[in-house]
């Protein structure tokens, strides 16, 4: 009789336990994305921003050069 007492009150710390860590789990993510939801990434940049795109000309090239640049670099 005492070894199904001590078992179910070891069963019922471990549901503690886990229902615990659930829930500080759950809330951190929902902190989380309220941090980020209201990250805008996208605005215009402040201060003295340059701009790094540029431009690259169309270059007609054959499709075995296009071959091998796409094997060469990646793209």
């Amino acid at each position: 009789m005492k070894n199904i007492i001590d078992s179910c009150y070891n069963t019922f710390k471990v549901f503690i336990l886990f229902t615990g860590c659930t829930v500080l789990f759950y809330y951190g993510i929902l902190w989380i994305n309220q941090e980020y939801q209201n990250y805008h990434r996208y605005d215009e940049p402040e201060g003295a921003a340059v701009k790094v795109t540029k431009m690259v000309e169309e270059r007609d090239e054959g499709w075995l050069q296009r071959l091998v640049f796409f094997y060469h670099y990646g793209e």
